[in-house]
């Protein structure tokens, strides 16, 4: 922890944050401040600024939730109970970022027209599907009975969700999934637990290349101990991944790991006779000024040969689509996110 003093104003933030982090911390102290609390929050015996105190969270506050989203958030958690993370009462946190950016334009009647301007293909958003349309910290086995989801690794406190799934109909019709990972000040993307587990064996090689462990899948700890079906699906998939001949170790050890789960998912989706959804997408949506994950990004894409079923935006994105369907709903929460999440406008057209 250290403090940052700045026009005479002081700020008690984690030690090891770079430019961006830092600016984007000191922002949103002052936002809080100015919006919801002077008082300070704890973690373990630390005082920060950044996190919200119990008198804020307690009975289930969440002062930091777009207020007209709050009763939607509440009965998509009926229908959908999923797990807060651990920092959600974090000023910064990544999974409160994407509740409000997305579930004030998906609870919007113009909700077509807002997203088919950030993707192409989407006609209709298909409420009919999941939960009015979209999932919150999609498993793939959200509202069914199914106990470790299609990628075999689902458990009470690990597994691979997607940040949000966006059921929608394409321009012809068929029906789709949209998987979104939403990172907001984070410097990389989840890394391999398997190759970091006390568990693994000597033969378990992460040295081995992609086409290696594809023909001895044991040499994977994740495949070996844990039975998650990851290889399998990449071998079933294998047209996905077509520059893997140019990592000489497992592609999957660092930030790409977070990466190729989510997109397993959405292929384990297309793969299942009993989903509704024909085609899945998934994209990683992040704040305008985050750079810190274009090289993990830009290496994935080079191994997946820029795949078109994988895609990047920024938030600042989507808040000008937004904008641009001009509805004054609309407008009111994009001048409400933009000053949370410091999110500048630049001038032009979505």
């Amino acid at each position: 922890m250290k403090i940052v003093q700045r026009q005479g104003n002081s700020y008690r933030i984690p030690g090891n944050l770079d430019e961006f982090q830092q600016e984007l911390y000191l922002h949103l102290i002052d936002w809080k401040r100015a919006h919801i609390t002077t008082e300070s929050g704890k973690y373990g015996q630390s005082t920060y600024d950044a996190i919200l105190p119990d008198s804020c969270t307690a009975n289930g506050q969440m002062p930091h939730i777009y207020p007209p989203i709050k009763s939607h958030l509440e009965a998509h958690r009926e229908e959908n109970p999923f797990r807060i993370h651990k920092f959600f009462y974090h000023m910064a946190s990544s999974q409160v970022a994407n509740i409000n950016l997305f579930l004030p334009i998906l609870h919007h009647p113009l909700v077509d027209q807002v997203l088919a301007l950030v993707k192409p293909d989407f006609a209709s958003l298909d409420w009919a599907e999941l939960d009015n349309g979209y999932c919150l910290e999609y498993w793939g086995g959200n509202f069914s009975q199914a106990e470790r989801g299609p990628l075999g690794d689902k458990s009470a406190t690990a597994g691979t969700d997607a940040d949000l799934a966006i059921a929608y109909r394409d321009r012809e019709g068929k029906r789709c999934l949209w998987l979104i990972e939403h990172k907001l000040t984070e410097h990389k993307f989840t890394t391999c637990g398997g190759f970091r587990s006390k568990g693994r064996q000597p033969h378990h090689d992460c040295a081995k290349s992609l086409a290696a462990i594809l023909a001895n899948k044991s040499s994977c700890y994740y495949h070996d101990a844990k039975g998650f079906l990851y290889w399998v699906l990449t071998e079933k998939h294998q047209q996905f991944f077509p520059n893997h001949s140019g990592h000489e170790r497992c592609p999957f050890q660092g930030g790409m790991n977070q990466l190729w789960r989510n997109q397993l998912l959405g292929l384990a989706i297309e793969d299942d006779t009993h989903s509704p959804f024909s085609r899945s997408t998934f994209s990683v949506v992040t704040h305008p000024n985050n750079s810190s994950l274009g090289t993990t990004i830009d290496t994935y894409q080079d191994l997946i040969a820029e795949n078109p079923q994988f895609s990047v935006m920024t938030s600042a994105k989507l808040v000008a689509a937004a904008e641009q369907v001009g509805d004054s709903v609309l407008l009111e929460w994009a001048e409400w996110y933009r000053g949370l999440y410091k999110i500048e406008r630049t001038s032009g057209r979505v």
